[in-house]
């Protein structure tokens, strides 16, 4: 199937860790309350893949950060969308695919866009 996006993001863990102690606000835009919870360099690798999956994607219309969720599982990372931006996935017949890491500081994500229909 082709591909219709890519989207790559680096993010530096301390800088983001800063950003958020000093914008309380932030954290409750960007995460859900489940990644909220999760130590700052998981935290950095999902933001990472939320602005990848926003580069994947060509815009951010419609785009609300909670409604891009990336769970803990243990397996390998998924998004589970709602809101619009699921809405717009799921009409346009794109799969996801989701990559994260995070060493000596960086967190980083790639997001493939793949057209199934």
């Amino acid at each position: 199937m082709p591909i219709v996006g890519h989207g790559i993001d680096v993010v530096d863990i301390t800088r983001f860790e800063h950003t958020l102690e000093h914008t309380p606000n932030l954290m409750i835009r960007l995460f859900t309350d489940a990644e909220a919870e999760l130590p700052i360099a998981s935290r950095a690798a999902r933001f990472a893949a939320k602005e990848a999956l926003i580069k994947a994607l060509g815009d951010s219309d419609g785009v609300r950060w909670r409604d891009i969720d990336i769970p803990r599982t243990g397996e390998r990372p998924e998004f589970v969308l709602s809101g619009a931006i699921a809405e717009r996935i799921e009409r346009a017949g794109i799969r996801l695919h989701l990559s994260m890491s995070h060493d000596g500081g960086i967190a980083t994500a790639s997001v493939i866009a793949e057209v199934t229909a």
